[in-house]
């Protein structure tokens, strides 16, 4: 499947079931009706727990962070623009990954989760859900496969691309977990929230890059 060519329709359903789903979770997260998952999800995750992988656990959420996060992005950013020189790409990439960051700054503070505050690994501040990391690895991974794939010509460097951007934004997520950092309902509202954001953007490009 070419995932430039995707048919609108499609990608206008998988916005709407994703937006439904994250509605669906943020529900659940504001009753507090879905302790009961989240506590389940945190055992399993937790119950892993050894000095190695809090380790490789940290290094996944330095990955997944701001810093890190900024730093892909500028790449990604300057690839377009200097070696690929597609104004159209940039733009959609910058509010693809921007826009993304900005929804989670609204969400967190007008749902105002707290974290939770029981077997934390590391410290942080903030409001909970949706998960900042989540959605920013989901947004910049899914944006990057979109604007790359028809540049790379063979179908295993498609393949491999895709299978790294999607295990690359799932351990991280679970990083989260693991550190204590967020609870399993903010990880996968994360994902839900960025995947409607990416599929509203990869279809309004469409249209755009169809405007003479």
């Amino acid at each position: 499947m070419n995932l430039r060519r995707g048919r609108p329709d499609k990608l206008v359903i998988t916005s709407i079931i994703s937006g439904v789903i994250f509605i669906m979770i943020m529900l659940l997260v504001i009753t507090n009706n879905i302790a009961w998952f989240d506590d389940a999800i945190i055992s399993l995750v937790q119950g892993l727990e050894n000095d190695r992988l809090t380790s490789f656990m940290k290094f996944l959420s330095f990955i997944g962070s701001s810093l890190m996060s900024v730093m892909i992005f500028v790449v990604v950013f300057l690839f377009l623009m200097i070696v690929l020189k597609h104004r159209r790409e940039l733009i959609m990439f910058l509010v693809t990954v921007g826009g993304s960051e900005l929804w989670n700054l609204i969400l967190k503070n007008i749902i105002q989760r707290a974290r939770p505050n029981t077997h934390r690994l590391v410290e942080i501040t903030g409001f909970s859900f949706p998960s900042g990391h989540s959605m920013a690895a989901f947004a910049l991974y899914g944006a990057i496969t979109f604007l790359l794939w028809r540049h790379i010509p063979r179908y295993a460097g498609r393949i491999a691309m895709i299978t790294a951007g999607i295990a690359l934004t799932l351990l991280i997520g679970i990083s989260r977990i693991y550190l204590g950092v967020h609870y399993p309902s903010d990880v996968i509202g994360g994902y839900a929230a960025s995947a409607t954001w990416l599929m509203i953007c990869i279809v309004c490009f469409r249209k755009w890059s169809f405007v003479k």
